[in-house]
């Protein structure tokens, strides 16, 4: 069997930066574990695999090098970039996913791949698990979590920067992974993202859990259009603007590889 595949750089405009996210079309689903062995055999945060269904509509899945996720932006934004530079799709995409309903897409006029996600916005936990705690080499101010992760929010920029994470700790807190953040300067805010139970000890850009985290920090900084960094090694950008119901995440692409897939 031959599939094409393809490799985008997501939330950045530069090439090695951003999130990296392998793309997969095909025209009827693969078994679950040929899915889950391309997705480790290329060894990304994440491999998508899109369907066509319809005019502009593809359901997605996503697997990381472990296992299944139920809901992933970088991923998504990097099956966009194909979709509209690689295929020719010029209109509104619509991604169906079986957790998170329905995802609109649209490439505006700066470029920008725009993804309306559902609003996940984190509940205060009043209990701290002590797995978290031991996790992570500084303490929290609070710690709130929604449906991926738990959200752990730190005084300072730096906090987040320096902070270390012990990954057998973490672990422990599955199926939840933990994204720090505080307010940033340069950015309205900024994170880190941990997922060892996963995916990988460090996510590069987290696409989705800024579903989380922009309506949080939305009511904390009082507006609705906000400017998130994720402070990886590689690092990212993404632009926020929140409703009530919803968060769209904004981001652009770079095409790293196109090739063939031989199974």
């Amino acid at each position: 069997m031959e599939m094409d595949i393809f490799v985008v750089d997501a939330f950045t405009d530069q090439q090695f930066k951003g999130n990296s996210a392998a793309v997969v079309p095909v025209n009827d689903w693969l078994s679950d574990a040929l899915m889950q062995n391309i997705a480790a055999e290329n060894n990304l945060s994440e491999t998508a695999f899109l369907k066509c269904v319809g005019s502009n509509q593809y359901e997605i899945r996503w697997f990381s090098p472990l296992t299944e996720i139920d809901f992933c932006g970088h991923a998504t934004l990097a099956s966009a970039h194909v979709l509209f530079h690689e295929f020719g799709l010029n209109k509104e995409i619509e991604f169906i996913t079986t957790e998170v309903g329905r995802l609109r897409v649209l490439l505006n006029e700066q470029g920008e791949i725009e993804m309306t996600f559902p609003s996940q916005k984190p509940d205060l936990v009043t209990v701290v698990p002590a797995q978290l705690l031991a996790g992570l080499s500084k303490a929290p101010v609070e710690v709130l979590k929604n449906r991926q992760a738990y959200v752990v929010v730190f005084n300072s920029e730096q906090d987040v920067i320096d902070v270390n994470y012990d990954s057998e700790q973490l672990k422990q807190l599955a199926p939840l992974d933990v994204v720090v953040t505080s307010a940033s300067s340069q950015y309205d805010f900024v994170s880190r993202y941990f997922w060892p139970a996963n995916g990988g000890d460090e996510d590069p850009v987290t696409g989705s859990i800024h579903a989380g985290l922009a309506p949080y920090w939305a009511e904390k900084l009082d507006k609705s259009s906000l400017l998130a960094y994720q402070a990886s090694t590689r690092g990212g950008v993404l632009k926020c603007v929140v409703s009530e119901q919803q968060v769209i995440v904004s981001g652009k692409g770079v095409l790293y590889l196109k090739g063939k897939i031989y199974v």
